[in-house]
């Protein structure tokens, strides 16, 4: 994907009219675009018009939740998304990345750690200009190439959530060597960006599912136990 070479847009998408005007603030002040949404229809119709770089989602929204919301965007769009869950349970933060989600934060938050976020992302994806002189790295039948962001299993593409790549292309920079969990978060988050380890396993496996890489005779990825991950440099 281009680097953006303008303000960034995100679409604040929450039921409570406060959060959105703290978060709007906030964004604003580094010089955002923000447009705001308080349910789901809206919050799939302003996708529609104003083409977020980034959607700050709640997960729990009037009309249908955040889940379905990133479900619809996802058939015409590619914004970054940061879910926001008013629940403890893990199952919220797991679904949320499950369905294509970039990170996410449980309620109540700090503005300004959103705000860290959002600049972390959009850091990683404006970073991910395309390089012609980038060579495709080769594992079996997996290619990654990292001038097109772009990655295939016997010849069919995958489509990879911008940290699921990331993560996948730390791997491929030095295959077969391990690569540690705080690692592969400070290559996929950046290093001045709060990644989760848990957040970082459930990208993982998402990348084995989309892969069709089982971890019990792993094909690709393989876990290097109490360590972190390695990109194998042979198929069985």
């Amino acid at each position: 994907m281009p680097a953006i070479d303008r303000p960034a847009r995100v679409l604040v998408v929450d039921d409570e009219a406060p959060i959105r005007a703290i978060v709007r603030g906030f964004l604003e002040r580094e010089g955002m675009v923000v447009t705001e949404a308080a349910d789901g229809p809206s919050a799939v119709e302003q996708a529609q018009v104003t083409a977020p770089d980034v959607v700050v989602l709640d997960i729990m929204l009037p009309g249908f939740d955040g889940l379905e919301v990133l479900r619809r965007v996802r058939a015409f769009a590619d914004p970054l998304v940061i879910f926001l869950t008013a629940r403890t349970e893990e199952v919220d933060r797991i679904v949320g990345l499950r369905v294509g989600g970039d990170d996410y934060l449980t309620k109540p938050f700090s503005p300004g750690e959103l705000v860290a976020r959002v600049v972390a992302l959009l850091r990683r994806r404006r970073a991910a200009t395309p390089s012609s002189s980038a060579a495709v790295i080769r594992v079996g039948d997996l290619a990654i190439d990292p001038a097109r962001r772009d990655v295939t299993v016997g010849g069919a593409p995958v489509e990879l959530t911008t940290l699921e790549f990331d993560i996948l292309a730390a791997l491929a920079r030095d295959p077969g060597v391990v690569l540690t969990r705080q690692q592969l978060l400070d290559a996929a988050w950046g290093i001045d960006a709060a990644g989760d380890e848990h957040a970082l396993e459930v990208h993982v496996a998402n990348l084995r599912r989309k892969l069709a890489d089982d971890p019990a005779a792993a094909r690709y990825i393989e876990t290097v136990r109490g360590v972190g991950y390695r990109l194998r440099t042979g198929t069985a």
